[in-house]
């Protein structure tokens, strides 16, 4: 692959900050210039390489403060690099901050034309798209009123509009999405994936692990100014929830005592003996040996068992009943333990998911989750999926005042397919029933 197919090309970029302490050492800075130093150095990034090749999705992922706003500026050349070079090639579409570039006092008309001519479009060809503009934007009642009286919602749909309409070589989205709807953020992906197909080389930064999976060929991971991983979506995803949510699982599991526990008959549930004790996740038939597992070891899923009308399948017919159980062990005392479960797609797309929490009418968890417990956690649901390959992934979490604390989360950790089925197209069986009724004739 030569530097000719490349859009862009990050070679060994830092960015160093001068820290104040007061105020006024930076007029003294100014003073003394390079005779004497009143501010302390802030590396924001450091020895950053990396390259985007024409036609591809590459996400960018990192906690808030890892450096990515300030790589992607100077990507779009509003911030210089402190050493190392970066090398862009063609038009730069960005959307750094919701609206970014607009003048409130303008009316969204005037800024739409202001902001396509400093994206390098003439007047000619800005009036070529503009009804395509405003039409994406939808907010055609409002396009002569100032931007000032526009919704974060209408802000970002204009500044998208003109952005994407350019037909970019290179285009840059930092967490623009996460404030549009459903049907915006359907409808952006959509004109994304159209100008991939074109050629368009796209930077994505979002905290939405679904959005780098489903959308990214290829994913970045920063940390604390540091690329920490780069390569498959999938990967990069789990290797940032292990730097959000990691501990050090092998010191708790430890301590943890000997305990054996069967499954419980509650509820007219089978009774499936679970171990309580040792880790046989792996060994259950569906183990998918390529989860990704994560948590502070305050708990530890140890076995499940995946049943389809009361037996273990090999494949699962859609619409079968379906029972999974899975054993959780307590190492340290959690107060009011959150079990929650989530079904994914082959290709990330998360098709059902709840937790203890959110059906606290059904589930009660008082009083369990002391250290050198355990439970076993049963769930229930009919399979109406497509045909297809399927992953689940298990976790148990507590919350505090300020976040939810993940114990052991078990990511894509179990695999079942469901068989061919023609009654239905989609992801889901909605059991949906048609009727048709002969209308009456008129005389």
């Amino acid at each position: 692959m030569t530097s000719s197919d490349h859009s862009i090309v990050v070679s060994d970029v830092s960015k160093c900050f001068p820290i104040y302490d007061r105020p006024f050492h930076r007029l003294l800075q100014m003073v003394y210039r390079r005779r004497r130093t009143f501010s302390r150095e802030f590396w924001a990034l450091r020895d950053i390489s990396f390259s985007v090749e024409r036609g591809e999705t590459v996400g960018i992922v990192g906690r808030n403060g890892s450096g990515k706003s300030t790589l992607l500026q100077m990507i779009c050349g509003t911030l210089a690099t402190t050493t190392g070079n970066i090398e862009v090639k063609g038009r730069i579409g960005a959307l750094l901050e919701l609206g970014s570039g607009f003048n409130p006092e303008f009316t969204g008309r005037e800024n739409v034309y202001m902001s396509a001519a400093v994206l390098g479009l003439s007047r000619e060809e800005t009036e070529h798209r503009f009804d395509d503009i405003v039409a994406f934007a939808d907010i055609a009642k409002f396009i002569d009123q100032p931007v000032k009286t526009y919704s974060s919602g209408m802000a970002l749909r204009l500044a998208f509009a003109v952005q994407s309409q350019i037909d970019p070589d290179v285009l840059i989205v930092d967490e623009a999405l996460a404030v549009g709807d459903a049907r915006f953020q359907a409808k952006c992906f959509d004109r994304l994936k159209r100008l991939k197909e074109n050629g368009t080389s796209i930077l994505l930064v979002t905290h939405s692990s679904d959005q780098i999976v489903n959308h990214c060929s290829r994913a970045v991971l920063l940390d604390s100014g540091q690329l920490v991983m780069q390569g498959e979506p999938r990967d990069v995803v789990n290797k940032y929830m292990d730097l959000l949510f990691g501990g050090d699982r092998r010191a708790a599991e430890e301590t943890a005592p000997e305990l054996i526990v069967s499954g419980t008959t509650e509820h007219g549930m089978d009774h499936h003996p679970l171990s309580l004790s040792q880790d046989v996740f792996s060994n259950k038939a569906g183990y998918n040996h390529h989860e990704y597992r994560w948590g502070d070891g305050a708990a530890s899923i140890l076995d499940f068992s995946l049943r389809a009308d009361g037996h273990e399948p090999h494949i699962i017919i859609s619409g079968q009943a379906i029972h999974l159980s899975a054993s959780v062990r307590f190492n340290r005392t959690v107060v009011r333990p959150i079990f929650g479960i989530t079904i994914k797609t082959r290709e990330g797309v998360t098709v059902a998911g709840t937790n203890s929490e959110l059906l606290s009418d059904e589930v009660h968890t008082h009083g369990i989750g002391d250290g050198g417990s355990g439970v076993v956690v049963h769930l229930k649901f009919r399979c109406a999926l497509a045909t297809g390959d399927y992953f689940i992934s298990l976790g148990v979490a507590s919350r505090t005042e300020e976040t939810i604390v993940p114990h052991d989360r078990r990511y894509d950790a179990v695999h079942f397919t469901v068989a061919p089925t023609n009654t239905f197209y989609g992801l889901a069986d909605l059991d949906l029933r048609m009727d048709i009724s002969e209308a009456a004739k008129r005389i």
